[in-house]
């Protein structure tokens, strides 16, 4: 089983060349070696007025990691180093 990693800066330059060649989402795909749904996402989530533009489509999905929720509170995190530090 793969695990789950995010596309690259250069894989999203990669599917814009191949879009622009008239490749198939699903040989785009093939050729990146992700799954089929991983460029589908890609292509509805970070196209705009103007098309897939790779630079965009990667501060997009930077802004989005970014706000992210993170999975142990920042109040958790200060009582798990004050603990630590105890140690």
């Amino acid at each position: 089983m793969r695990t789950y990693t995010q596309l690259t800066q250069e894989q999203r330059y990669q599917i814009s060349a191949m879009k622009k060649i008239d490749k198939s989402q699903t040989e785009i795909a093939e050729e990146l070696e992700v799954n089929k749904g991983t460029i589908s996402r890609e292509l509805q989530r970070n196209a705009g007025e103007r098309g897939y533009r790779p630079k965009q489509a990667h501060e997009k999905a930077l802004g989005r990691r970014s706000k992210a929720k993170l999975r142990i509170g920042e109040d958790i995190w200060k009582i798990v180093e004050e603990q630590l530090r105890q140690d």
